[in-house]
């Protein structure tokens, strides 16, 4: 089995990585706005306003489940460990 310095290690790199991701998501929908609209509206047929409320709803959920399943346990195991 792993020991907890294994743990932390992994659970830190997860938010890292997850963290890098939700930042890349971000600056893509940022950016590039118009054209990804422009590409979801016609593969899911839904109108640009409402993808906007889409894109910023995807955003804060996986923004919260970074916090909750990475960092969180993340500096508890930290705290806990010295």
């Amino acid at each position: 089995m792993f020991d907890i310095e294994t743990v932390i290690r992994f659970l830190g790199w997860c938010a890292v990585l997850n963290i890098g991701l939700l930042l890349f998501s971000t600056f893509i929908l940022v950016i590039f706005n118009a054209q990804i609209k422009a590409l979801h509206g016609k593969l899911i047929a839904v109108d640009p306003a409402t993808l906007n409320m889409l894109y910023f709803n995807f955003l804060g959920h996986y923004k919260i489940a970074i916090l909750i399943l990475n960092l969180v346990p993340y500096l508890a195991l930290k705290i806990l460990v010295e």
